[in-house]
């Protein structure tokens, strides 16, 4: 699996629709989102979007100002998170790609209307054109994060729940990453943040930046639900090693203010939730005192890209931010745009 600062052939994305994650007071809002996100990274590769019907099509188009890089899809589909049920993409090294299709059980099988999107993910798989690999068990994109040379990060709170593959332990997930994904070498984090509801997805936690470097989420005060978890975690990855043995360069990133929905619950807000495009990073802001460092930390780690600040505050209302609703499709071979 080749790391999300390589090289995109495209971005695949599903246009919002499910009134039960974004009712109709914020769904307006979140295609304001989606119209920011496709204009930032339209640039610099293909858009993949995914849209119930013509309709929808017609409604999108006429947000964009211009469609250029956007190829549209009519496959149907529940909702918006691509990482999730959609394809991984891997590589060999001669750059022939393939397609690798986990089950998707809505996170534990938490939301039974959302379990129709494991079939969305193998239409995308065939729509690719690429050969199709299928593990068998569950396992969502969110919950892995690669370095391309054969390091992932991810946490035990949600690979070895028993909400998702009860028959096996960790040697044997491992097992899994290493056949399907090229993975030599796991990282294991422990518990992810208040309000996820994906038992602890790694892409709210930590992300690989570059070669031997990952940011990590902190949270300075000792009072805030996330304190001792980020704490623990970040202690974790600055003793870890990559598949090379070499150390890695742990770069701390403060939490955003904490984001509440009408009910006063917690939602799962963070920058670690970021998507590197070709040209630009978009990176998820809330309006607090933390975005601008935020910014400036990314903007540092990839200077030549553009690091896009987009305010997400109604998109994670749905649970989830920019990296959980983009997937990559790497280049095959070569390519126009690389």
């Amino acid at each position: 699996m080749p790391a999300e600062w390589e090289r995109h052939e495209a971005t695949w994305l599903s246009w919002p629709k499910d009134p039960l994650t974004f009712p109709p007071d914020i769904i307006g809002r979140v295609e304001e989102i989606y119209v920011e996100m496709i204009e930032a990274l339209q640039q610099g590769e293909r858009l993949d979007l995914l849209v119930n019907d013509l309709k929808t099509e017609d409604h999108v188009g006429s947000m964009l100002s211009s469609k250029k890089n956007v190829s549209f899809h009519q496959i149907q589909c529940q909702d918006v998170w691509m990482r999730d049920y959609g394809p991984i993409f891997i590589k060999k090294k001669n750059g022939e790609r393939a397609a690798t299709k986990w089950i998707f059980n809505a996170w534990g099988g938490k939301y039974d209307e959302l379990l129709r999107d494991n079939d969305t993910g193998m239409k995308i798989c065939r729509k690719s054109g690429d050969p199709i690999f299928e593990p068998g068990i569950i396992l969502e994109g969110g919950s892995i994060d690669v370095d391309g040379a054969g390091t992932c990060l991810t946490t035990s709170q949600c690979l070895l729940n028993r909400n998702r593959n009860p028959g096996l332990d960790k040697e044997q997930i491992s097992g899994y990453l290493r056949n399907y994904l090229g993975v030599t070498n796991l990282i294991w984090l422990g518990e992810g943040i208040s309000g996820d509801d994906t038992d602890g997805h790694v892409d709210d936690i930590a992300r690989f930046v570059g070669p031997g470097k990952a940011i990590c989420m902190v949270e300075g005060d000792s009072r805030d639900g996330n304190h001792a978890a980020l704490k623990k975690n970040y202690e974790t990855l600055q003793g870890a090693r990559l598949a090379d043995g070499s150390s890695i360069e742990v770069i701390p990133i403060r939490m955003p203010n904490k984001i509440l929905d009408e009910d006063g619950k917690r939602l799962p807000a963070s920058y670690a939730n970021f998507y590197i495009g070709n040209e630009a990073v978009l990176l998820p802001i809330f309006g607090g005192k933390n975005d601008d460092a935020a910014i400036s930390t990314l903007s540092e780690i990839f200077p030549g890209r553009n690091v896009v600040g987009i305010n997400c505050t109604e998109l994670v209302y749905g649970f989830g931010g920019i990296h959980c609703v983009t997937q990559q499709e790497p280049v095959s071979g070569q390519s126009a745009l690389q």
